[in-house]
């Protein structure tokens, strides 16, 4: 399972970072970004948290 975030879409609300930080995290320019390349299994579900939760629905959990 793999993550990835539009960074140009991303409004830097921090959300994906709080619900799933194993994946997800603030970038040092400000959009949020996907850190690992595999989502680990036990952080699938909050992972998919992440991307049902995203105000602007940049995220893709696939």
């Amino acid at each position: 399972m793999k993550a990835t975030v539009d960074r140009e879409g991303c409004i830097e609300c921090g959300l994906c970072a709080s619900v799933c930080p194993e994946v997800f995290r603030m970038g040092d320019d400000g959009p949020a970004e996907a850190y690992v390349d595999e989502v680990p299994e036990s952080a699938e579900q909050t992972a998919v948290e992440a991307q049902e939760g995203c105000p602007v629905s940049v995220i893709t959990v696939e």
